[in-house]
């Protein structure tokens, strides 16, 4: 229960980058990185060390995606705390996105050896942590991330269908 209740915490928190990128007209996803060094006992002693959205029309990038930005982030700040010799690595965090990830995205937080992928909403287009491609959990690669799903499911899906149902009204 515990567990549960700190994954509902950083997912809020995720959800409310998601929202950011609904108001920009960005495709609504959104993502934190949590590392298990500091935070306090509220946040079973994890704490956010990345914050994005999507910024793809923002930035005319398509790799602009919640995933990559939090995960450049979060190798930046690893690396600042950590000096000049930190690879970059997410070994000992966890990522918290409010749509599954893209193969793009999978593929970058196992190359990142990030530990844990938390997500809200599966992807049947395009999900690649278990339900279109298991990039993330996959015995090939040389490593695999634990990955929990559904959690603040129904408040990512609202989201997105209220983005896409406003996009289809300005299409008319």
């Amino acid at each position: 229960m515990a567990d549960q209740s700190i994954h509902e915490t950083f997912m809020r928190e995720a959800l409310k980058e998601a929202k950011k990128a609904f108001d920009k007209g960005e495709i609504p996803v959104g993502a934190v990185v949590v590392s298990s060094a500091g935070g306090g006992p509220a946040s079973g002693g994890q704490k956010i060390i990345a914050r994005a959205h999507n910024q793809m029309e923002l930035l005319h990038d398509p790799t602009a995606h919640a995933e990559m930005i939090a995960i450049t982030q979060a190798a930046d700040f690893l690396r600042s705390e950590g000096g000049e010799n930190h690879r970059g690595s997410l070994e000992k965090a966890s990522i918290y996105v409010t749509v599954e990830p893209c193969p793009m995205c999978a593929g970058a937080l196992v190359t990142a050896h990030c530990e844990n992928l938390i997500f809200a909403a599966k992807d049947s287009k395009a999900g690649a942590c278990g339900s279109l491609y298991n990039i993330a959990q996959d015995d090939r690669l040389n490593h695999r991330l634990n990955v929990t799903s559904g959690v603040l499911e129904m408040e990512s899906k609202f989201l997105l269908q209220e983005f896409f149902k406003t996009l289809r009204k300005e299409k008319r």
